[in-house]
């Protein structure tokens, strides 16, 4: 048989996925598909259809055909096989035969097909081989995701120093007493995202095109002048070659990402990119620990939503405490916990935990002392769980303040406040919806901002907020808006202090009670954080 294409289309002759498997014009194959409603037979039931030239051979599925067209010369019992293979396929790659699930699982469905049918011969294959051959791992795919990830990290990784050192200058500017480095850099031009690969200056914040899609603005001049001096290419190679790290940043900076290391701006994006942003910082932040052969690791995450007329919708701090035990030696041993937690925290230790001895110590141990943990195994022995309606509970507040400015556009005044002082929050984002192909135009701000123009969001980036800086706003405005349309507005970071506040006094052996060396890491990251 010579198989000309494979296609799924509707009952009234729509066709929504296709593939051809012979060399044809694209509008041959146009023609034979719009021409298959026009041969059906009303009243009557066929499995296929005969033209001068070809021939259909088809199989009603629910309110879709599985079409196949083939030469006339082709044999008419191998085509109605062929046929049954691909409509088995059809239901394992799409849950419900319907027009939106074909056409988000198209790209699976095509693979598949390709495993069928090739050069217009079908291939000796059942249903179990093809879903094997299509979900086959790629080991050059995965080289090539870890390097791309390993580049990212080092690029973001400078990105976040250079922020923190430009937020220590501008702190020691103001000890000092001399002009504040935000209101500088607020009300003086910054740089743009097409300014890097010319002068490096723009004259002007808010007159970047709309083809670039995305502008950048720095805190201070001394990025400025930073911009200027040409930097070398290191951060972004792994192994010595640099030809995939700019295809790929080229292809971000294509499709209105921005991806610089000159700046310490980090990339805009919706409330996606940044949770991204926030996984790239703990991964970050687990690399620099050095880990003993008893490594203990907190993790304590957030869940907050907020109104933006004030109120505690929801708030759900929970956590996890993990052991890994590396030597064999260290495998019956005690952890003291603080007792200073936080006030109302339910605590719950894992079943082989002797409990009595954490209600009366904070000690965590087995119930069988004679028994060691398990060795080079991440051991979750407690975890936790906090929810409150109270607004004091609040680590960081957020007031979003959008105003009619009576030109039918909204002027916008956000600011913050560090609550929990005892919290530092690195990486911190806010991100701003904004209503579609209106440009902001920013008056003052603290830190840096993007402005994203294919997603539509402007996002605020503050390096660090503890007790030092704890507050900080932005005031900007939109023509053709109204306040809703700044809304939900979405928070992301992350703290190497926990809001929980479980922490680590000492671990000792069992026997000798013999003080055992110990490294710990604890982060804090937040799963939601949104006023809505």
């Amino acid at each position: 048989m010579v198989l000309i294409a494979a296609a799924v289309c509707t009952k009234n002759g729509k066709v929504i996925l296709s593939r051809q498997f012979v060399e044809m014009t694209k509008a041959r194959i146009e023609g034979l598909l719009a021409a298959f409603p026009k041969l059906m037979t009303a009243g009557k039931q066929h499995t296929y259809v005969e033209t001068d030239s070809v021939r259909y051979v088809y199989q009603p599925m629910e309110k879709l055909y599985m079409l196949l067209i083939t030469t006339k010369a082709s044999n008419i019992l191998e085509d109605l096989e062929t046929l049954r293979i691909f409509s088995k396929v059809i239901p394992e790659y799409s849950h419900s035969l319907d027009e939106k699930e074909i056409g988000e699982n198209a790209f699976s469905l095509i693979f598949a097909f390709d495993e069928i049918v090739a050069l217009g011969y079908r291939e000796s294959v059942n249903l179990a081989q093809i879903k094997t051959f299509v979900e086959m791992d790629s080991h050059e795919e995965k080289v090539y995701q870890a390097v791309r990830q390993t580049q990212e990290r080092e690029a973001r990784q400078k990105m976040r120093e250079k922020a923190k050192e430009l937020q220590r200058q501008r702190m020691e500017a103001s000890k000092r007493g001399g002009p504040s480095l935000s209101g500088m850099g607020g009300r003086s031009g910054g740089f743009s995202a097409d300014s890097f690969g010319s002068s490096g200056v723009s004259s002007s914040s808010g007159s970047s095109s709309a083809n670039i899609g995305i502008t950048s603005i720095d805190v201070d001049t001394k990025s400025k002048a930073a911009a200027s001096k040409p930097t070398s290419r290191n951060a972004l190679k792994l192994g010595g070659k640099s030809k995939d790290v700019d295809s790929f940043v080229d292809q971000l900076k294509s499709e209105g990402e921005k991806i610089a290391n000159l700046a310490p701006a980090a990339p805009a994006g919706s409330s996606s990119a940044a949770a991204s942003a926030s996984a790239v910082a703990k991964a970050a932040i687990s690399a620099d620990i050095h880990k003993e052969s008893v490594h203990l690791k907190i993790e304590d995450k957030l869940v907050v939503r907020l109104g933006r007329d004030g109120g505690v919708q929801q708030f759900e701090n929970s956590g996890l405490l993990t052991l890994r035990i590396a030597d064999e030696a260290y495998g019956r041993i005690l952890l003291k916990l603080s007792p200073n937690y936080i006030q109302g925290l339910q605590l719950q230790t894992h079943p082989n935990v002797d409990k009595e001895l954490f209600k009366s110590r904070t000690t965590i141990g087995l119930k069988n002392l004679g028994k060691p943990f398990p060795l080079n195994t991440d051991v979750g022995v407690l975890k936790w769980r906090f929810v409150s309606q109270d607004e004091s509970a609040i680590p960081l507040t957020i007031n979003c303040w959008p105003s009619d400015n009576g030109e039918g556009g909204c002027d916008v005044n956000i600011e913050y406040e560090l609550e929990a002082q005892q919290l530092e929050l690195q990486d911190v984002s806010f991100t701003i919806p904004l209503p579609m192909n209106v440009q902001p135009t920013v008056a003052e701000y603290d830190g840096t901002y993007n402005y994203n123009a294919r997603k539509h969001v402007i996002q605020w980036l503050i390096p660090v907020i503890d007790s030092a800086n704890k507050s900080g706003s932005m005031e900007f405005s939109c023509s053709a808006s109204i306040p809703g349309d700044f809304f939900p507005l979405q928070v992301s970071f992350v703290s190497k202090t926990t809001y929980a506040g479980v922490v680590a006094q000492e671990v000792v052996q069992v026997e000798s009670e013999a003080a055992v060396k110990y490294s710990s890491e604890s982060i804090l990251f937040v799963e939601k954080y949104e006023i809505v």
